[in-house]
């Protein structure tokens, strides 16, 4: 058996200054490279540049998510109140996908939000990831 990290996320966006811009603002993530004139671009959370980023490639079509399509990329917050804080901002700007709500552990507190590309981003509290996480037992490893 091999050991492997996942280090990043490629996406292909419809608008890379409009995408740049929401993972900027919403996720506080910020530009670590980009190159062939801004249409590829690098970003990280602050102190994670070496862990884990995400690479955002122009020339990608507008994402449609059919019927009870929950598929997302996932982001911890300090709290429940930041929560509601990017929600209401999301609400106002029209990208407001899933209202907060509250769900049993292991999903715990959530709103979700569409990028500029259609993805749908859910930020949480209180899952068994990043802040507010609570003790989880993993499932057993299968052979």
């Amino acid at each position: 058996m091999f050991s492997s990290t996942l280090t990043h996320i490629a996406l292909h966006v419809t608008q890379i200054g409009a995408s740049v811009d929401f993972y900027r603002r919403y996720c506080n993530m910020h530009i670590i490279h980009q190159r062939n004139e801004g249409e590829i671009v690098w970003l990280a959370e602050p102190g994670r540049e070496k862990e884990f980023i995400f690479v955002l490639m122009a020339g990608g079509k507008k994402q449609q998510h059919p019927e009870q399509d929950y598929s997302h990329l996932g982001f911890a917050v300090q709290s429940k109140s930041d929560v509601d804080r990017i929600a209401q901002q999301a609400e106002s700007d029209g990208l407001l996908i899933w209202p907060p709500r509250e769900d049993p552990f292991p999903v715990g507190y959530f709103c979700g939000v569409k990028d500029p590309s259609g993805n749908y981003i859910e930020f949480s509290y209180g899952q068994p990831l990043g802040p507010g996480a609570e003790e989880f037992q993993a499932l057993p490893k299968h052979a």
